[in-house]
């Protein structure tokens, strides 16, 4: 990946935080957003980015660095193996994960899309991950995610917004205060890069992390809820807490997304961008 999708992350934080209105958009309508998702998936594969409505002045960013969009991931033409994305009618935004495991060069890609009243994108950021990044694997995250069930949920067993990002805070807030609970369901699986863990115990919960050797904070969290299908998208900076136990990595660009179903977490995909070699540290299967 070139050093533009990989360099100092302090300089985007704040254009790349911009915050959601926390209004409703009456304008915003699941058969628009899905759209939207449609016409980004399908600029992607002709890399094209001219193909998406862009709004004035519109933000978009990599790794949380800006980027002017032709000099990015979405001017490459990428075969799309596999795509699944969320649509937030509430924050009028969309989250899309994109799969190119047969790409000359594979990714695995997350992109959080904020929408104005006239369907144009205000603020578009991808969390773009390539070899040499956390556990990165494009094969092996294909085959898992593939077959997962992310299918709609019935509207008297859906859950609400709040319980939704609750369960999926709680999973993060745990790295840096490990007493507090996680509400995992039974089974609950984790796909990091190219680590799944459901493969130990298919039926079993492997979603807990257990305790870090050194407590971990994240900041700047961005989300993309959708109540639908149980499905939540934090993006986010991650960070030791220092602690004098080693090397401080401020704000490594992560992206979490969580299928929750009856208020506890099922699936967790995580997809980190390593702004040092390995991040930082090693891991088994890393």
């Amino acid at each position: 990946m070139s050093q533009w999708t990989k360099g100092a992350i302090g300089l985007s934080v704040a254009l790349a935080g911009m915050a959601f209105s926390t209004n409703a958009h009456a304008e915003c309508s699941r058969a628009m957003l899905q759209g939207l998702a449609a016409t980004y998936v399908a600029a992607q594969a002709a890399g094209d980015p001219g193909k998406l409505p862009l709004a004035d002045k519109a933000y978009y960013g990599e790794n949380n660095l800006p980027v002017a969009i032709g000099a990015g991931v979405l001017s490459q033409p990428l075969p799309v193996d596999f795509t699944r994305s969320f649509l937030d009618t509430t924050q009028c935004a969309t989250f899309t994960e994109i799969t190119s495991a047969t790409n000359a060069h594979p990714y695995v890609i997350h992109t959080r899309m904020e929408v104005n009243d006239a369907g144009k994108v205000t603020v578009m950021e991808s969390i773009v991950t390539d070899d040499g990044d956390w556990v990165f694997g494009a094969d092996a995250h294909l085959a898992q995610t593939r077959v997962e069930d992310w299918g709609e949920i019935p509207e008297d067993k859906r859950d609400r917004r709040g319980v939704l990002q609750a369960a999926a805070d709680a999973y993060i807030n745990n790295w840096g205060a490990p007493d507090l609970p996680v509400p995992h369901g039974t089974p609950c699986a984790r796909l990091e890069g190219r680590i799944y863990t459901g493969s130990r115990n298919p039926e079993g919960n492997t979603c807990d992390m257990g305790a870090f050797p050194q407590p971990i904070s994240t900041g700047n969290r961005r989300y993309v809820i959708d109540e639908t299908i149980g499905a939540v998208s934090i993006f986010h900076n991650f960070s030791w807490i220092d602690a004098g136990l080693g090397p401080y990595h401020p704000g490594t660009p992560a992206s979490q997304t969580f299928r929750i179903l009856n208020g506890k977490n099922r699936y967790i995909h995580e997809v980190t961008v390593c702004t040092t070699p390995s991040c930082g540290r090693s891991r088994p299967g890393s």
